[in-house]
Parts: C-alpha cells; sequence; structure tokens
C-alpha cells in the first residue's frame, strides 16, 4: 500500500515573522541618532557646566532604551519565527513590545505631569538661552527621528478595521505596507520621537514666551498640557496591543463575508466563528460549520476569498441528523 508522507500536508506557522521588516531598520537608524545626541550633549554638559545640556542628554539615554527595547523585540520575533515552540509564530512579540512602550510612555508622561506640578509650586529659575537653545536641538533630532520612522498608519482600532476591510475588497497586494498598519512595536518607537518632538516644541513656545513676556508659569502649564497628550497616545497604544496579544475578535466586516462565502453551500450555516491578529497584518480563523449534507473541508476554506489575507484557516464540520435542516439564527 503507497504510503504518503506526512510533511507534505504540513504547512509553516511563521507567518511572514522569519523576513527583516522595515521598521527594523528604521528602529535602528532612530536609535544610532538618538544615541549619538545623547553622547554630543552628555559630553557639552560635562565639558561647559551646563545642567541643561546634561539633563536633556540623560533624557535621550532614557529614549535610547527604550528604541532598543522596541529593536530587540523586532530580532527576536525574525530569528524565533521558525521556532515550534510557538504555535503562531512569534507575532505577538510585536505586540508585546508595543505594550512595553505603551508603559514607558505612561511613565514618562506621568514624570512630566509631577515635575511641572512641582514647578507651578515651587518655582525654579531658568538659564532661558541655554534652554532653549536645548529645546530646538532635541526637536531637530526628534523631527528627523519622526520623520525616519515615518506614520505608523491607521492607530485606532476603528482604522485597524477599516485597514483590513480592504484587504478583504481586493487591496491586500503590498504585505509590508498593510504590516505597517499594525505594527505596534513601530508605532510604539514613533510615538516616543514623536512625544520627545512634541516636549520640545511645547518647551520653546513655553521659554520664549517666559524669556519676552515673563511669563514663567507657561512653562509647567506646556508640561502638563504634553503629560496629557502622551498620556493618550499610551492609552492608545495599549489598548491596541492588548488587543492582539488577547486574541480581541476581529474586525465584524471581515467575519461578515467569511459567514458569506461559507454559507453558500446548501444549508451550511456557521455556528461559531474566531478571527484574530497573529502577527502585524495577519489573521487566523477557526470556522465551525453545521450542515445536514456539508460539503468537504477543502471546499468550504476554497470557497473564502483569497483576497481577505487570512493566514492560516481551521474548518470544522458537525453534520445534522438525517433529515434534520441545519439551525438557522
Amino acid at each position: 500500500m503507497h504510503t504518503t508522507s506526512l510533511h507534505s500536508w504540513r504547512h509553516a506557522h511563521d507567518f511572514g515573522q522569519g523576513r527583516k521588516r522595515s521598521g527594523e531598520s528604521r528602529t535602528i537608524a532612530v536609535i544610532i541618532l538618538t544615541a549619538l545626541t545623547m553622547v554630543i550633549e552628555v559630553a557639552a554638559g560635562l565639558l561647559f557646566g551646563s545642567l541643561a545640556l546634561l539633563a536633556d542628554g540623560l533624557h535621550m539615554a532614557s529614549h535610547t532604551v527604550a528604541l532598543a527595547i522596541n529593536l530587540f523585540a523586532y530580532i527576536y520575533a525574525r530569528r524565533h519565527a521558525h521556532d515550534p515552540r510557538y504555535s503562531f509564530g512569534t507575532g505577538k512579540v510585536n505586540a508585546l513590545g508595543g505594550l512595553t512602550g505603551a508603559v514607558l510612555l505612561a511613565v514618562f508622561s506621568l514624570m512630566m505631569g509631577v515635575e511641572s506640578v512641582k514647578r507651578f509650586i515651587h518655582p525654579v529659575s531658568i538659564a532661558f538661552d541655554q534652554a532653549i537653545a536645548v529645546a530646538v536641538l532635541g526637536l531637530l533630532v526628534n523631527g528627523a527621528s519622526v520623520f525616519i520612522l515615518g506614520r505608523p498608519g491607521e492607530r485606532d482600532r476603528g482604522g485597524a478595521d477599516r485597514r483590513f476591510e480592504g484587504a478583504a475588497a481586493g487591496h491586500a497586494r503590498d504585505h509590508d505596507h498593510h504590516d505597517h498598519h499594525h505594527d505596534h512595536n513601530l508605532r510604539s518607537a514613533y510615538l516616543h520621537v514623536l512625544a520627545d518632538a512634541l516636549t520640545s516644541l511645547l518647551a520653546i513656545a513655553a521659554l520664549v514666551t517666559a524669556r519676552y513676556l515673563g511669563t514663567v508659569w507657561m512653562d509647567p502649564l506646556m508640561g502638563i498640557l504634553g503629560a496629557v497628550l502622551v498620556s493618550r497616545w499610551s492609552v492608545g497604544l495599549f489598548s491596541g496591543a492588548a488587543g492582539v496579544l488577547l486574541d480581541r475578535q476581529g474586525p465584524e466586516a471581515v467575519a461578515a463575508r467569511i459567514r458569506e462565502a461559507v454559507q453558500r453551500h446548501g444549508d451550511s450555516r456557521v455556528s461559531d466563528l474566531h478571527l484574530w491578529a497573529v502577527g502585524p497584518g495577519r489573521y487566523a480563523a477557526i470556522v465551525a460549520v453545521v450542515a445536514s449534507d456539508p460539503a468537504s473541508v477543502d471546499e468550504y476554506k476554497r470557497s473564502i476569498p483569497s483576497e481577505i489575507g487570512l493566514a492560516h484557516v481551521t474548518v470544522e464540520v458537525h453534520c445534522c441528523r438525517a433529515g434534520e435542516p441545519a439551525p438557522r439564527e
């Protein structure tokens, strides 16, 4: 009797995580730029006795560490993409990096808020010329970093749903572009440098106003405003990354297309459907079908439009008793 090897029936579960993403290269470039600025500012601060330069250099060091965490997530996910211990690949390492970034952003915003309140209560003297120069340098560096990382696509849940609905309509041709929209790790790095750029911009506005109009209270006020904005970004990033880690149900519009495709077969009805993200721009689905005269599993799978771009589909079929119609909604 002819025996077929099971190897031919198996498929990979890396879901594209083994390739190097554009976000990884961009993050490396930003880390180098931030680290160089950190070294220059710390060295200049020590050489010229400038506390403003030294403080900003240490601040840059904290962001270099945060970006290094994002880089580690990219490298770990890529190097372990084919590790069989990960049932659905290492795509969620990306979301884990994003979640870590969200927590660091929250800590950053809390520190900004606390320090700003302290300065309201106990104002400190400001070396305006030095402080403005440091803020301008920070704005230039972080502005360049924002440009390098680029805008990571739609950042709210609705935006992700709209992107995936677009794929379902037949626009999922450029995987790297669409991964960019769901790359929580890249979004974390982007929000870190954007938060820094915003802080520098608000600081410049406050310092210039205080320097020429004497409104010293503008400095802590801008700090509080920046803390509120950064905390909102942190919450949005946390929600998106946590949704992936907790297997939040995918877009309903896509689930509806799957149901519609499967239920075209006779009296087949979808009794249960799970749709979840297994990585940036990668979704998996488990479909349970009930029918009195069911089609084959392969037929059900083939009926699901390929442009939806599901990375992994499992179909389980339940047959009704003879003569009993499949249940309706």
